[in-house]
Order: C-alpha cells, then structure tokens, then sequence
C-alpha cells in the first residue's frame, strides 16, 4: 500500500526527522491561506498522487506569491497528472501540500527497502540527490553506499556514521545525519514498511531536511497498522486491484484482453508466459489463494470481469489444498450470479479433479475443458482470436 508524501512526512516528524513547514489543501482558495499560514516569500505547490517524477511532470510548481499560489493550485487540482510511473491515464490530483521553500547546499538520496532475496533490510544513499535511484545506480554507480541490516539487531549507530562519512559529511553533520538516519529506519520498522525513499535529503543551515518522501507498505500487516490503514486512498489506485484487494485476493490489472483466475503466484506466472507463448495478451494476474471455496471463486469473476476489455476467461487450477469440485461449484455459480456470456476455458488438475469435471459437464456444459496448461492457453488465445474476427467483420 502506498501513501501520500504528506502522510509520510507526517510519520517522520513522529520520530524527529527535520521537514519544511507546510500544510495540505483542497482547494485552491484553501492553498492560499495555507501559504499565507506558513509565511515567508516563496512557497512549493505539490500535487499529492502515488507517484515519483511529478517534477517533470509539471506536479511540483514554485511560487513566490500568495496569488501564484492560487493560480498553481487551480491548474492543478483535478487535473489527471501523467508522469513515467503513472501510465498515460495518470492519477488524479484531488488534493496539493503547500510547503515552504529552504535554502539548499547539498543534495543526497537515502532510501530505505525490503530486500526479499537477502531477507535482510537494504539502505542505500549517494551523494547524487535529486536523481531517480535507477539514474543514479546508471550513471554515477560508484556514488552509491548501501549497507544491510539484521532486522534482529536493527541498524547500528556505527553503520549510520559509515553512511554520513560515507555521503562526504563531516563535523557536526556527522551526528545529525546519524540520527536522522536511525530516525528514518526506526520509522520504516516501527510502521511495517517496505520501501522509504527520502529524495532528496537535503543538507540546509546545519541541519539535514527531508523534502520529499515516499513509502509503501506491507498489507499483510495493516491489520496491525490501523493508523496506517487509514492513510490509504482508493482514488490513486487501480479499480481493479482496489476491487479485488477489498475481498482478499490478489490481483494486478494488465493491458491483455484475456482474464486469469488462479491458484498460485507461481502458476499464475506461467499461466501469463504460456497466453503470451500462444500470442495472447493476459488482461491481469489474479491468485486465488489455497482456500478456493465457490464463494472464493466466484468473487474472482466478479474482480476479472471489473476489467470491460476482458474478452475471454481462463480458470486454471492445480488443487493441493485446494478442490477441483469447489472450483467447478464456483464456476457453475459466478455464471449464474453475473450472467456470464464470455468464452470460458477451464483447466482443473489435482484433487478431486474427475468430479470436478463432472460438475462443469452437467451444469456447465458449454464450458471449454483443458488437460493442460498449454492447452488452455492455445485454446483460451483461439477463442480471443475468434472474437477480434468476428468484430473485425
């Protein structure tokens, strides 16, 4: 889960990480006070979405007067903001954070992330702030510290001192950055993050200021996290994935035209290469999980059939845990429930798979039934292919 910079930022103070003054509006007459409120001559309008290169993207305006600031404010607000992370459909701007502008000496990155392979929690940092990390680890590579931490010992003072000599810091900038530092682990650990990124930190009168934030988090741990939980906005996401992620699955929306229900991340995966071998497109990646009840299933065509482009549907199953006749029940009663008139292919391997079958050929018989998984793709791209035909037609 993602949030906005000005809740992250709102999690920072609580550790005593230094920001800029600023505050959150809705309206452009509401960026006007608030830059009123904060004072000063110079102010930094920025649109609240989840995304980075806002920037470039003309998300990010300065302004040296109150009436500019309106004026930023009102071309912005409910403008769709499209960046190189967001896709050429954008994000929203239904909210902008007003911030004062500090004066900078130096500009560093610092980003905090959870590395799965090493099961370890990864900091990298540079001296080469204001870039993309990915620009940074390109072009200036040697410039990149990064340094692993046991989640059972935590980071260590001496490990953030290595990063502050290391970023070129010394005298007094050597303590604060160890603090701010330690602050901003103690910040990604306390909350059940899995990435902050802090770009750029920024060296300003002696002291070290985090002018933009961003952070995600693990869902898996939200239901310990209501704080957290709270600061999710729906408006930023896929409708797709909030649909399903509302009712336990797990899904990501794809461009393709043909829907995926599965059991398994793994599965899922080559389920989405063999519809690609075939020369299909997948229309999402949707794990069912282990528990496939029928009323499981059914919810996932209902979270496939959100996508309006999904044009055929493949069911692929392997049950362990899992049923093949609680997967075909599923199937035979999402029909019925949402009067579904897409192609259907269907693949069932595993436990109970010949009753399973049973099931789809007395109530389902109209149901396209697969041995294989390349057999299911084939058959799944064939139907696809029929249907652009026929509106080509």
């Amino acid at each position: 889960m993602n949030i906005h910079e000005f809740q992250a930022k709102e999690l920072l103070a609580t550790h005593g990480v230094k920001l800029p003054r600023g505050g959150i509006a809705y309206s452009p007459e509401q960026a006007r006070y608030r830059a009123s409120e904060i004072g000063g001559e110079a102010w930094v309008v920025k649109a609240q979405i989840h995304s980075g290169a806002r920037g470039k993207a003309g998300g990010i305006i300065l302004c040296r007067s109150e009436e500019e600031v309106e004026g930023a404010a009102d071309r912005l607000m409910g403008r769709r903001l499209v960046t190189r992370q967001t896709g050429p459909k954008g994000n929203l701007v239904n909210r902008l954070y007003i911030e004062e502008t500090v004066p900078i000496e130096r500009e560093l990155y610092l980003g905090i992330v959870l590395d799965r392979k090493a099961e370890r929690i990864k900091i990298m940092a540079s001296a080469s702030g204001g870039m993309e990390i990915e620009d940074i680890a390109e072009t200036e590579p040697d410039s990149l510290i990064t340094i692993t931490v046991d989640p059972g010992a935590g980071m260590q003072k001496f490990q953030a001192r290595e990063l502050a000599f290391g970023l070129g810091l010394d005298g007094s900038m050597v303590t604060k950055a160890t603090d701010t530092l330690l602050a901003c682990y103690r910040v990604f650990r306390d909350f059940d993050a899995t990435m902050l990124e802090i770009n750029p930190l920024v060296v300003s009168k002696d002291e070290l200021v985090a002018l933009d934030c961003k952070m995600s988090f693990d869902e898996n741990a939200l239901f310990r996290r209501p704080n957290i939980s709270e600061m999710r906005d729906k408006s930023q996401e896929d409708p797709r994935e909030t649909f399903a992620s509302d009712r336990g699955l797990s899904y990501v929306g794809l461009d393709g035209e043909i829907g995926c229900i599965i059991n398994g991340a793994g599965l899922a995966m080559a389920t989405l290469d063999m519809i690609k071998l075939s020369g299909g497109e997948p229309a999402n990646f949707l794990d069912i999980g282990g528990g496939a009840s029928p009323e499981r299933v059914a919810k996932s065509f209902r979270a496939v059939l959100q996508d309006k482009n999904v044009k055929v549907i493949l069911v692929n199953i392997f049950a362990g845990i899992n049923r093949c006749d609680w997967v075909a029940e599923g199937v035979v009663r999402a029909r019925e429930e949402v009067g579904l008139d897409l192609p259907l292919i269907v693949r069932l391997s595993g436990t109970k798979v010949e009753e399973g079958r049973r099931i789809l050929a007395e109530k389902a018989p109209d149901v396209i039934v697969a041995d294989t998984l390349a057999e299911a793709a084939e058959m799944a791209v064939a139907e696809w292919k029929k249907l652009g035909q026929s509106a080509a037609a």
